[in-house]
């Protein structure tokens, strides 16, 4: 078991280093102890799980759910709330400042603090675990359990199941690697300090993806005009701006079968936006034969999709690359347009309603190039359109830049814990 968790996590190694010992998670400071979460806890229990919508209130006291509890901490968005009665009836899953909230289904084993202002909620179908504030500090708790070491303590118990579950008995038998409480509040201080971090990235990314669809709604509308641009804006059908081709050709197992660029009209929906920036199918050059070939400029549209309000998303390609479209897709050529204007102007509000009133099918929505054709546009000039779709892809490019340096953080963070909570660095 020792050997399997450590080339797993790659959290220990098989000669023990000087000062460091052996344990059921690995190999740990001889200073450090292990110990079962129960032998450190005064409560382990589940909250409000018998028929909680009874208790629901439109305003009252928060009883925070399994969508409420976040590795970030606890989010008030989507709050249910229960009466002060009820709240008093249940008593038991009140929750105590410090209390760790912990996810019994769906994500199970993410877990956040309780902090002092939260004191007092109740909660629903979560684990609600009260340290032994003397022994184990409640952040450095909800830190192991979220980190690589304890998620694998809660891999472990699912055996399997379609339905994931972490219950009590599992919280009870979570092993833990202990230092001091003193080494305890110091490792959990360093990574709530990223956690900080990475908490105003989200922010920041959220306030410019706000800002964003406010730009697209005003510029693509032309309720807001750049400086410079005043011509009258005109109305005409799609298929006025270019050509409808079909894509073609590749199946999904052929979709990593070499090394030729190819966009899938699935990919349209999960990975592409507005814009195709990256690839994520490759094909071979047989395959490549019987798909369609790409031109720079193309507009690509999904013809197919699981429900009218999403059908027909729209990217531009824009690549200088030799690259293929796949069955399923829809495919404008613009004559005299800018393609990535249309690819953020074909998704917003008023094409997609438009796009939705033509899908054909229920559990699977079809939409036509003879459709699609016909959908009328309200557009600008040429030199307007490629003035917008600048703004926009600034934006988008700010937007990305702001990603990666999440991404970074995050990775940043998982070294911290990979180092702090082995006693490979230590703070104390």
């Amino acid at each position: 078991m020792i050997g399997s968790m450590n080339t797993l996590l790659g959290w220990g190694d098989f000669e023990v280093m000087p000062g460091f010992k052996q344990t059921e998670i690995g190999t740990i400071p001889d200073d450090w102890d292990v110990r079962l979460c129960s032998d450190l806890s005064d409560r382990i229990m589940v909250g409000i799980v018998i028929r909680p919508t009874q208790y629901y209130v439109r305003d009252g006291i928060p009883a925070y759910r399994s969508a409420n509890i976040r590795e970030s901490g606890i989010s008030d968005i989507d709050l249910v709330f229960i009466s002060e009665k009820s709240n008093a009836l249940l008593a038991k899953s009140q929750t105590r400042s410090g209390d760790v909230l912990t996810v019994r289904t769906g994500y199970p084993g993410t877990s956040a603090v309780v902090r002092p202002h939260q004191a007092g909620s109740n909660c629903i179908d979560i684990l609600i675990t009260r340290p032994k504030a003397t022994i184990l500090d409640s952040s450095y708790l909800a830190i192991w359990v979220n980190s690589p070491l304890g998620k694998e303590q809660v891999i472990r118990t699912q055996g399997g199941l379609a339905q994931q579950h972490f219950n009590v008995g599992d919280m009870k038998n979570l092993i833990i690697a202990l230092p001091s409480i003193a080494e305890q509040r110091s490792i959990a201080t360093a990574l709530n300090d990223v956690d900080v971090l990475l908490g105003a990235l989200d922010r920041l990314i959220a306030k410019k993806r706000d800002l964003k669809q406010a730009a697209m709604q005003q510029l693509l509308t032309g309720q807001t005009r750049l400086p410079g641009f005043d011509s009258q804006w005109e109305v005409k059908p799609l298929a006025s701006l270019g050509v409808l081709i079909k894509g073609s050709g590749v199946k999904k197992d052929e979709a990593t079968s070499g090394d030729l660029p190819c966009v899938r009209y699935g990919e349209i929906y999960t990975h592409h936006h507005d814009v195709v920036r990256v690839f994520n199918s490759f094909v071979s050059p047989s395959v490549a034969s019987s798909a369609t070939l790409l031109r720079k400029g193309d507009v690509l549209f999904a013809g197919s999709g699981e429900t009218k309000e999403e059908i027909g998303k729209a990217v531009a390609f824009v690549h200088d690359c030799i690259a293929y479209a796949g069955g399923d897709i829809v495919i404008l050529r613009p004559a005299y347009a800018d393609s990535v204007f249309l690819g953020y102007y074909l998704n917003s509000r008023s094409i997609q309603r438009q796009k939705a009133s033509l899908g054909q099918g229920d559990a699977v929505v079809h939409i036509s190039a003879a459709s699609l054709a016909a959908i009328e546009l309200v557009v600008p000039p040429l030199p307007e359109q490629t003035a917008i779709a600048a703004v926009l892809s600034d934006m988008d490019a700010e937007l990305a830049a702001l990603e990666q340096r999440r991404r970074k953080t995050q990775a940043l963070k998982q070294a911290m814990m990979q180092e702090l909570l082995t006693g490979r660095t230590r703070l104390v």
